[in-house]
């Protein structure tokens, strides 16, 4: 089970990051704070001070078609938004 599916990279994301020093991620939704912090820590090599979780329900569309109602819905997504120790820094853009 992957923890991290991607860093959200977005004018709010990066404001936070220059403001505050916090970065955003899309993770997994069944995964708790403990395994994000293990992730992160793991992934990055950072120490981690403080991890916000939100949780985004499904988003029901439908339309009319010739073939009656379609109905679509997207997945359930979780953010994380991780706080890190003062002094410590991701970069989100290196390429490996």
């Amino acid at each position: 089970m992957s923890i991290i599916i991607k860093p959200i990279i977005s004018e709010k994301a990066n404001y936070l990051t220059d403001l505050r020093g916090q970065y955003s991620f899309l993770v997994n939704p069944k995964s708790n704070k403990i395994q994000i912090k293990k992730a992160i820590e793991l992934a990055y090599g950072v120490k981690v001070a403080d991890i916000s979780t939100m949780i985004y329900a499904p988003k029901v569309s439908s339309k009319h078609t010739k073939k009656g109602l379609q109905v679509g819905k997207t997945s359930k997504l979780k953010k994380a938004v991780v706080a890190l120790v003062e002094g410590e820094v991701i970069d989100i853009f290196a390429t490996n």
